[in-house]
């Protein structure tokens, strides 16, 4: 009986609740921008419906009935993926037919390829792309789905090459990643001060890098690598980036559900700062019930989840919000304090604003934004590519070369990630090499009866481009045929690379064979490695894929990317999956094994010198020659290594890097400032950070194991 008043009562305060609405003259003073942000937010809170309320713990940020209008959110890792998955690679179904997609948007490298470029520029501008055209679509309304919430960039650190979703993150590093991170949001969220272009929502905190069994497990690590490693990107993201969103992973930490974790509030909200969205991911809260066993009803999940700090659900939960309510589990209040951070993204971003939104469509958009975008995609995806091995073949010259065999699975396609958009256009390795004057280009996508093999015999050089699918071969959930391959769901059972066999029996018929990598991850290549002339790295979706890799291959642009992982000699040399202790021997920072290719290797056809180090404060100055034969670029890094009595620190650190245009023969003076927070580790005795103490050696150098020159 007592249930049923209570039912009744809710439903007498909802109907007075609409009447008093129809009443009443509807409060539109929120759109005056002179009053506060926060000002502004409370108006909208207090006169909404108790219907408006649980409709804003949706994705949607708009309120009809207010003027507010309709707004959700999109991927875009790399590129706005306005289809989404189902319309990946150029089609999207209509009527049960496959057409292609009317809602191009520019495509570039994936994540893991932009943090290859060490490029903050870069990642701005592809940021500012994405932003540009989510206007686009959201003012002219030619898209069914309209957001300015673009999921991105993906925090996560890829602390392990068998992380299916490595492709998502920026590498292992947390100064490379937090860097790269704060680059995103901003270039997303624009510069100016009242209003965001689009909001940056990172993904996905916290911890989230191991696929299989995501939905239930653990990664258990302790509060000095919850500061100083994993949680440290979505840190900048926030305090220095700006970003006010970010999305809450799947699995737990240290036993309690990222959905749900007391963090959320404490740190994020708290003390970071981040007063606006924080969401679940898709389906978490029917896994928090159904995997985690976290509560036994719906309705006390929903209301956990809500306390904890989450206003937005990216699964279906209306329900059981109101039987949570229903039962005094939560309050109003409750949906009150958790739909207000997404009204202050709503406001930043225009919403409330009404006739006096400051951003207009773009009509011309279409015929000419596209086209010139795509000369931003050629130069960031050359910026990627990195040169693991040259023993002098690369560049090809062609006063010595009449025909260029081009081999492999990914020599004529370029296919999209489970998170890509549709290009208006593309140009694969195939189609560029063909545009090669003088050449006569032949080509095999296999060996089927010997065709590779053949080809490889009448040319003069062969480019083998090969690697992994970057999900599956089709899009179903949890299909990844291939152990080697990985995917969101899926983690790698091997680092082998299937077709080195190939490569065996071509270089065995033509020893100037050239692997051109194109993968969302590292291998374990020790045959290519050690017999190979050259091996070329670029990830995978960039519609400009095939002119970048030909302008690298053919000299016409000197290579400057850097790998932003370990690349490990043996698949025994990493620590278990599920081991979330990096100082057991995971990363350049604390591994003490023979590698590969070390974090932040790249080579390049000039050869730079080092001189003239010195450390002044808080900065570290140095000049730079370009002793080559090409202008180039260098990616200058500088380590820390620390010998403390008292704290236990990394083997070494990266504190401070830039990427740096020098031409033939000059010489620039490059300097380089190094936080405090950049040396430091987390005090868990004064809550912050602090130096460790003892002495500090900046190595300065080409990668983590190419040091040219060290100051103290």
């Amino acid at each position: 009986m007592k249930h049923s008043w209570i039912i009744i009562t809710r439903l007498l305060v909802t109907i007075a609740s609409l009447v008093g609405v129809t009443a009443n003259a509807q409060d539109y003073s929120f759109r005056d921008q002179s009053l506060s942000d926060e000002e502004r937010v409370r108006i909208v809170v207090a006169q909404l419906t108790l219907d408006e309320k649980i409709g804003l713990l949706s994705t949607n940020l708009g309120v009809e009935r207010l003027g507010i209008e309709r707004c959700g959110s999109m991927e875009g890792l790399h590129g706005l993926a306005l289809g989404g998955p189902a319309a990946m690679n150029g089609k999207k179904e209509v009527d049960g037919k496959e057409v292609a997609n009317d809602c191009p948007t520019t495509i570039f490298p994936q994540a893991y390829g932009l943090g290859e470029t060490w490029d903050r520029e870069c990642v701005t501008t592809v940021g500012e792309q994405m932003a540009e055209e989510a206007r686009y679509y959201f003012h002219t309304g030619l898209s069914r789905r309209k957001g300015l919430v673009v999921y991105a960039p993906n925090a996560d650190l890829a602390r392990d090459p068998r992380w299916g979703r490595t492709e998502e993150s920026y590498g292992e590093d947390p100064f490379l990643a937090a860097e790269l991170t704060v680059a995103m949001v901003r270039g997303l969220q624009g510069n100016d001060p009242h209003h965001w272009m689009a909001a940056s929502l990172m993904k996905h905190f916290l911890a989230n890098s191991n696929e299989d069994g995501r939905d239930s497990t653990s990664s258990n690590f302790d509060i000095r690598l919850f500061r100083e490693y994993y949680s440290y990107p979505f840190y900048k993201g926030i305090t220095e980036g700006g970003s006010r969103a970010f999305m809450a992973s799947y699995n737990s930490w240290n036993g309690t559900p990222m959905a749900i974790n007391p963090c959320l509030n404490s740190i994020a909200r708290q003390e970071w700062g981040n007063d606006g969205i924080i969401c679940t991911d898709g389906g978490a809260f029917t896994l928090l019930i159904d995997a985690h066993k976290a509560f036994p009803t719906r309705k006390e999940g929903a209301a956990a989840i809500i306390k904890a700090g989450i206003g937005q659900f990216l699964d279906r939960y209306e329900e059981d919000v109101r039987a949570a309510l229903d039962d005094g589990l939560i309050t109003e209040e409750d949906i009150d304090r958790v739909i207000s951070g997404n009204l202050r993204v709503a406001l930043k971003l225009g919403l409330f604003d009404g006739e006096n939104d400051d951003f207009t469509p773009f009509p011309a958009y279409v015929s000419t934004g596209f086209v010139s975008a795509r000369e931003k995609v050629l130069e960031v995806t050359k910026k990627s590519v990195v040169l693991l091995k040259n023993n002098g073949l690369l560049p090809i010259d062609k006063q010595k070369i009449r025909k260029i065999a081009v081999v492999g699975p990914y020599a004529n396609q370029i296919v999209g990630d489970w998170y890509t958009g549709t290009p208006d256009s593309i140009t694969t390795i195939l189609q560029a090499m063909r545009e090669v004057e003088g050449v006569e280009i032949l080509y095999a996508k296999d060996n089927s009866m010997g065709k590779a093999e053949q080809i490889a015999s009448e040319a003069d050089v062969v480019l083998v481009c090969t690697g992994n699918h970057p999900y599956g071969t089709r899009p179903d959930w949890f299909f990844c045929p291939v152990a080697s391959d990985g995917r969101e769901a899926v983690d790698r059972k091997s680092l082998s690379l299937p077709d080195e066999d190939l490569l065996r029996q071509l270089y065995a018929i033509n020893p100037n064979t050239i692997l051109v990598l194109v993968s969302s991850f590292p291998y374990t290549i020790n045959w290519s490695n050690e017999h190979l002339p050259a091996i070329v790295h670029v990830t995978h979706c960039s519609q400009e894929q095939g002119s970048a890799v030909r302008d690298v291959v053919m000299g016409y642009y000197n290579p400057a990317g850097r790998t932003t992982q370990t690349w490990v000699n043996d698949l025994l040399d990493l620590p278990t999956m599920m081991d979330y202790d990096i100082r057991n021997g995971r990363t350049y920072m604390y591994t003490d094994k023979e590698v590969l290719y070390p974090f932040g290797h790249g080579l390049s056809y000039s050869s730079f010198e080092y001189s003239d180090a010195m450390r002044d404060g808080s900065t570290i100055t140095l000049k730079i020659t370009n002793k080559g034969p090409m202008d180039g670029e260098e990616v200058v890094q500088v380590y820390a290594t620390f010998d403390s009595p008292t704290v236990r620190m990394p083997l070494k650190k990266l504190c401070a890097f830039d990427r740096v245009a020098v031409g033939v023969g000059e010489t620039k003076t490059i300097t380089l400032p190094i936080s405090t927070e950049a040396i430091s580790y987390w005090d868990e005795e004064l809550q912050r950070f602090s130096l460790p103490g003892g002495k500090i050696t900046y190595n300065i150098g080409a990668s983590s194991a190419d040091i040219r020159l060290v100051v103290e």
